[in-house]
């Protein structure tokens, strides 16, 4: 207990202290992790032996993978099955035949090569998606392609495992210290005592049982799931679905590894089974504060779990073919990203987010060496490998930021701006959701809009609606100008990014003091920087579909609507006062948090909003009695 205790508080502490300093100096907390792990495991020696904590720890990518076909309905699958089928299966095919070729070349057996080329192809599911979903990239074209490819190759893993016992050259034999005699992969089912349908089986009795793994979770989670749920529910413990949903997870997980199948690609099925459950937002609630600290820990294991003698006795070696996968991998990836459409940044997003080999290559070295398709020295290389390929794939993404950076300020994948050619009384800066409500309602009352947007495919399907607009940054004045600024009544900013936003207002008003500039806000602390720039009405994007929504809560938990209505309109009133009370206390330079007179007042103000609306229900009731 006692070293239990001492290992989980280094592995905290660790994170703790690591992933924080990482995030704040732009590395992701994926790299922190890992870098937590170098440094308690081979840095300072203070945890040596990680193995059964990685297996404790893959559950955390178990759960992601569940969660991940939650979200998944059978019919969305099939909706992306070109990209699976089409850039996920090419990725996969031309990187194992690559990988294979150059194993093949240097000297490895033909069956040896494939299995490796297999294992190789494989990315990090953990680090990718993690790390697209930090930096918010996952809606992004390159985004979306990477999590297709990586769908695909966990799909993948499934055929790969029934294939693998197939290239099997037969037993490896050697003899142990004590002179008996051990067969390859020996010494792990020593180590891990589990149980197994499938040992001593020939290679077709172990793809008959895989298959019938696979098939019994996917007819008990299509019978089965519903009428335990609902058994479940009948007792009215929330604590039992945290229970079941753990159930399921490890329940699979075991059965998978009892047929030597990866337990994520068993729970990814089921929850793509279960995606269309009314339970499947229950499951996800449960779920995910263990995925996130179990994901974790997995990245630390991998970093503790580095064999640096291994590296240190053969450094060229190990990073040389490190740094080869990855330029291999990339180069295909790479041409099938211009093959599939991708340009600019989501070509360059997908490459090198997909260019390392991934935690799935640790099973399937495992399950390889066990089959005996792996001598025992291969098999510790490839896992040299692919733990360097996957520690270095945070700085791939920190590549991806820098070219991207670079490819936003030459703006070189972008086309020329249209010449504006006509002017209006209205000028919209931006035609998203929110500048598109603004311009049908304006023209619907018959005045005419000047549309400018930076966004060609936005203004592409408003051409196809009918709706005129130009192509350009709305923050060029020679655009402005070109579009009427000088005699326009009103300039509508709403752009997306903050930053533009408030450039543009500021820049408006300095141009034309008389002019009426209506702007869209992120937050409040954006609200204060665009009324010290000069914006006239400022809508902040949440806030009008807030406020009716809280109106619809009041209306169902006593209050008439009138007196609901009566309440929003208060409260509206209030905030704006508010905004301007506190605009003059805002100071960008201390953190609204840290500004003690901002907060002082805030409080105040409140109190006072509090007693403006009993005020002003207790009046109108009065109205309503008299």
């Amino acid at each position: 207990m006692d070293s239990f205790l001492f290992q989980a508080t280094i592995f905290l502490g660790a994170a703790v202290i690591a992933v924080p300093i990482a995030a704040r100096l732009g590395l992701g907390s994926v790299l922190g992790y890992l870098l937590a792990g170098l440094a308690i495991g081979p840095g300072l020696g203070l945890v040596v032996n990680t193995e059964d904590i990685q297996h404790f720890a893959e559950f955390g990518v178990v759960m992601m993978l569940f969660l991940i076909g939650l979200e998944l309905e059978p019919r969305a699958l099939w909706d992306m099955r070109h990209r699976l089928i089409g850039l996920g299966g090419l990725q996969i095919l031309l990187t194992t035949a690559a990988v294979s070729a150059c194993g093949w070349l240097l000297g490895l057996a033909w069956p040896t090569s494939v299995a490796v080329g297999m294992l190789l192809a494989l990315s990090s599911t953990a680090i990718v998606l993690q790390t697209l979903n930090e930096k918010k990239l996952m809606q992004t074209q390159g985004g979306r392609s990477a999590f297709s490819v990586l769908l695909t190759q966990d799909i993948a893993v499934i055929p790969m495992l029934v294939i693998m016992p197939l290239l099997a050259a037969g037993p490896m034999i050697s003899l142990g210290e004590d002179g008996a005699i051990l067969r390859a992969g020996d010494h792990h089912e020593e180590s891990h005592a589990t149980l197994s349908l499938v040992e001593g089986l020939p290679a077709w009795g172990v793809t008959l049982v895989t298959l019938g793994a696979i098939a019994a979770i996917i007819l008990a989670g299509i019978y089965g799931a519903r009428p335990l749920f609902r058994f479940i529910h009948a007792a009215r413990l929330p604590e039992m679905f945290t229970a079941v949903a753990l159930l399921i997870v490890v329940g699979i997980g075991s059965l998978m590894m009892s047929v030597g199948l990866s337990p994520a690609l068993g729970t990814f099925l089921a929850g793509v089974v279960l995606a269309n459950s009314e339970f499947r937002h229950e499951l996800e609630s449960d779920i995910e504060p263990f995925k996130g600290l179990l994901l974790g820990l997995f990245f630390i294991t991998v970093g503790a779990g580095i064999d640096i003698p291994g590296l240190i006795s053969e450094p060229f070696v190990i990073v040389g073919l490190a740094l080869g996968l990855i330029v291999l991998k990339g180069v295909i990836l790479y041409g099938l990203g211009l093959l599939f459409g991708l340009r600019g940044r989501g070509q360059w997003l997908f490459t090198l987010s997909l260019a390392q080999a991934g935690e799935f290559g640790f099973v399937l070295i495992s399950f390889a060496l066990q089959q005996n398709v792996l001598s025992e020295p291969l098999g510790d290389r490839l896992l040299l490998v692919v733990a360097l390929s996957m520690l270095i794939t945070p700085l791939l993404f920190i590549l991806y930021d820098w070219l991207s950076n670079r490819m936003a300020e030459e703006s070189a994948d972008q086309p020329p701006d249209d010449e504006i050619d006509e002017k209006g009384p209205v000028i919209i800066a931006g035609i998203g959701r929110f500048g598109q409500i603004v311009n049908r309602l304006v023209r619907s009352a018959g005045h005419n809009t000047v549309i400018i947007d930076h966004d060609m495919k936005t203004i592409q399907l408003m051409r196809r609606y009918g709706y005129k607009g130009f192509f350009g940054d709305p923050t060029r004045p020679e655009l402005l100008h070109a579009a009427g600024i000088d005699s326009a009544r009103v300039l509508v900013v709403a752009l997306d990014d903050p930053k533009a936003v408030t450039k543009l207002v500021a820049y408006a008003r300095r141009l034309r003091p008389d002019l009426h500039i209506v702007a869209r806000a992120r937050d409040r602390s954006h609200v204060y920087r665009l009324y010290r720039a000069g914006a006239n009405d400022i809508v902040r994007e949440m806030f009008d579909s807030s406020l009716r929504a809280g109106r619809y809560v009041l209306e169902n938990i006593g209050m008439t609507e009138y007196e609901a209505a009566v309440a929003q309109e208060t409260f509206f009133h209030h905030d704006r006062e508010t905004v301007r009370e506190l605009a003059k206390l805002w100071d960008p330079a201390i953190p609204a948090d840290q500004n003690t007179a901002y907060i002082e007042r805030a409080k105040e103000l409140e109190k006072e909003l509090e007693t403006a609306l009993f005020t002003a229900l207790e009046i109108r009731g009065r109205e309503d009695a008299a």
